[in-house]
């Protein structure tokens, strides 16, 4: 099992810095490179604690789906999302939300995942699933970061 952290300071209230992350509508306008799209279960709007969504996307030249469900939420401070069907043995993420100071808060992504076939799949988790992973949830928070900071966080939530 390979374990990513990926930190993102965001000056936005903890509110909308956590509705975007579980904007569906939101994640696909950050990571618009895969051609990531919502097909089933919650496909726009925040997702919900016990809901699904089902995404298809191109990563590393491949087209996959991959349904995850929210298992677990806190509202503003925490959510987790588990892999319930896709090309991972297990995939697992947790959204942690601080407030560091008056006005900034930090975004904690925390990704745990395992990638199948035996000893070829140990390799190329480490060698090739973690940093693409790591780049896409550091690409995907910056673009969260411009989102929550500017006026385009309108578009995906309000009252945040």
């Amino acid at each position: 099992m390979t374990e990513l952290t990926v930190i993102t300071d965001m000056r936005a209230p903890i509110g909308r810095c956590f509705d975007l992350a579980r904007s569906i509508d939101a994640h696909v306008a950050t990571v618009e490179g895969t051609g990531e799209r919502a097909v089933a279960g919650r496909t726009s709007g925040l997702i919900e604690l016990g809901e699904s969504v089902t995404w298809e996307a191109r990563h590393l030249g491949v087209r996959q789906r991959l349904t995850s469900r929210i298992t677990m939420m806190d509202r503003p401070t925490f959510f987790q999302d588990r892999m319930e069907r896709g090309a991972f043995w297990s995939f697992e993420h947790d959204h942690l939300f601080e407030e560091q100071r008056e006005g900034v808060t930090r975004m904690t992504d925390a990704l745990r995942f395992s990638a199948p076939g035996g000893p070829i799949g140990w390799a190329f988790e480490r060698l090739v699933l973690g940093r693409y992973l790591r780049r896409f949830l550091i690409a995907r928070g910056a673009a969260l970061r411009e989102i929550a900071e500017g006026e385009g966080w309108q578009r995906f939530v309000t009252n945040s």
